[in-house]
């Protein structure tokens, strides 16, 4: 009961077809009745893209960037992709995959690939899934009437291996995502994953990291003057006071 929600996979489907014809505009644009949030499970799905078929439930055990975009060949996009292809190493080096995903065929997935390699020098190592009838995008609650008429918005979902959302950003259109900012994001979600911390603002991998404050008064006492600064709701990692929280019984 006190679980996360599980959804129903969005199964493939011949997605070769005009977005009009898949379903009228007025029940396009209508929003999701229940969008997933932080702590739910990650809606399944399964679609063509530019490497093969993708099941989202296929990468449990790992974690997953996804990520959406509102077209090919604009700009912006162009932009994030390159930015984000660059460094798919980095990400991978913490043991996340990235999946993109847009309403545009897969065919533009594969044109907009080739151009961005011909045209930047460096390949799209990670799939770019197509979702023509937008039913992915309305699972995700990635399509935003108001923000644009058929788009998805720039939104991205860190899912962990348990196939959990961690994490949510929605972009505006016209202003691309750091790609520095997503890598810092699942790496501070893989550091205080087990509950024992919490990583601070501007946080970067290998700095200090926050202890939980504390739950019952007389630990808000033995934290009240941190040998390295802060106070009792507010304690670096390693100091007395957070050492002192793991050695309670």
């Amino acid at each position: 009961m006190g679980g996360p929600r599980r959804r129903s996979t969005i199964p493939l489907t011949d997605q070769a077809f005009p977005a009009d014809a898949a379903c009228p505009p007025e029940d396009r644009l209508s929003p999701h009745d229940s969008l997933p949030l932080i702590g739910e499970a990650a809606p399944d799905f399964q679609a063509r893209s530019t490497m093969g078929v993708v099941t989202l439930s296929d990468y449990r055990g790992r974690w997953v960037l996804l990520l959406s975009h509102p077209a090919d060949f604009t700009p912006v996009c162009t932009s994030e992709f390159v930015a984000v292809a660059k460094q798919i190493g980095r990400f991978r080096a913490l043991g996340c995959e990235v999946v993109a995903l847009s309403v545009d065929s897969l065919f533009a997935h594969i044109a907009w690939s080739l151009s961005i390699e011909e045209k930047f020098g460096v390949a799209v190592d990670f799939p770019i899934v197509e979702d023509v009838s937008l039913a992915i995008s309305r699972a995700f609650g990635m399509v935003h009437p108001k923000a644009a008429t058929t788009a998805t918005i720039r939104a991205a979902f860190v899912i962990d291996p348990d196939g959990i959302i961690q994490a949510i950003q929605y972009y505006p259109m016209a202003v691309g995502r750091s790609v520095g900012e997503l890598l810092r994001l699942i790496a501070g979600l893989q550091a205080a994953q087990d509950g024992t911390c919490s990583v601070p603002a501007d946080w970067q991998a290998g700095d200090p990291v926050l202890a939980p404050p504390p739950l019952l008064l007389d630990e808000a006492r033995h934290r009240r003057a941190p040998a390295e600064g802060g106070d009792w709701y507010f304690t670096p990692a390693g100091a007395p006071a957070a050492r002192g929280r793991k050695g309670r019984r």
